[in-house]
């Protein structure tokens, strides 16, 4: 057992590797320095070189509203990328797992999304996603995508660190409060990850940490945990624009990964709070 990670100096591919270690599982973590996602050469080269057993691919264009100005460029990482490392674990036999999004989903209704719900993304970010999506599931046989959504952690920039250093410039922020999702520790996504490059289970799955809220709900339980005083301020979506349209429900539901019987994630309050206390 050898486990490639791709993004390895990323918020999730860092915490992956991390829980890798503390199982003592080798592993092979690459960032562009090492492979070059965007380059089928590169790709190839680096796996047959390693030839991993399974291969974590956390590596993505994940500027969402950038996207928007660089469609071809994000194109190129999420769909491209993403193909030629799914050819390339056809070509060494190896398991892959695509980490892809609740953006898949146009966002309608207020009940959690199946897996096999209608896709209608509304951003390039979406579209590029869901490409790599296809791309995984018309090469491989051997594959988990794993669908999550409102990731956040230590490392990298996420909505907890930018809402802790606004509070320290201002007394109050104004957040949405009609996009409704599920927080996601990538601590706790690591280790759904670990446990499915070990399973000889394969299929769609939905992993985000229990329970959802809208970004307002997080922000005001984020100053809460933070003892901040700053006020959170509801908004609309309208009140907030930006360049790419973001899913107004992206609650994602949770049926295949029990089906599978792997453990679902902890509630996302209880994963905020072992965050913060890191």
């Amino acid at each position: 057992m050898k486990i490639l990670v791709t993004g390895a100096d990323g918020q999730l591919g860092s915490a992956v590797i991390s829980e890798l270690e503390r199982r003592k599982i080798p592993y092979i973590g690459v960032d562009i320095s090492d492979m070059d996602i965007t380059c089928r050469k590169s790709v190839f080269d680096c796996l047959r070189l390693h030839e991993p057993s399974c291969v974590i691919h956390c590596a993505a264009y994940t500027a969402v509203d950038n996207a928007e100005n660089e469609p071809d460029l994000c194109m190129r990482v999420n769909a491209d990328g993403t193909e030629y490392i799914a050819a390339a674990c056809l070509d060494t036999n190896s398991k892959m797992i695509y980490i892809s999004t609740d953006y898949v989903f146009g966002g309608d209704g207020d009940t959690p999304h199946e897996i096999d719900s209608p896709k209608s993304p509304l951003s390039v970010y979406g579209k590029s996603k869901l490409a790599g999506e296809g791309a995984v599931q018309q090469i491989l046989e051997k594959y988990c995508i794993v669908r999550t959504s409102w990731v956040f952690g230590k490392n990298g920039n996420n909505f907890v660190k930018t809402m802790l250093r606004l509070a320290q410039t201002g007394d109050e922020i104004n957040v949405v409060s009609d996009q409704v999702g599920s927080p996601t520790y990538v601590s706790d996504l690591a280790i759904l990850l670990c446990d499915m490059a070990l399973a000889e289970k394969y299929g769609i799955y939905h992993a985000t940490n229990e329970g959802f809220c809208s970004w307002a709900v997080f922000a005001e339980e984020i100053m809460r945990l933070a003892g901040s005083e700053c006020k959170i301020i509801p908004i609309p979506s309208e009140q907030y624009p930006s360049k790419a349209t973001r899913p107004k429900n992206s609650r994602l539901s949770k049926a295949s990964l029990d089906e599978a019987g792997f453990s679902r994630l902890p509630n996302w309050k209880d994963a905020l709070e072992r965050m913060l206390a890191t």
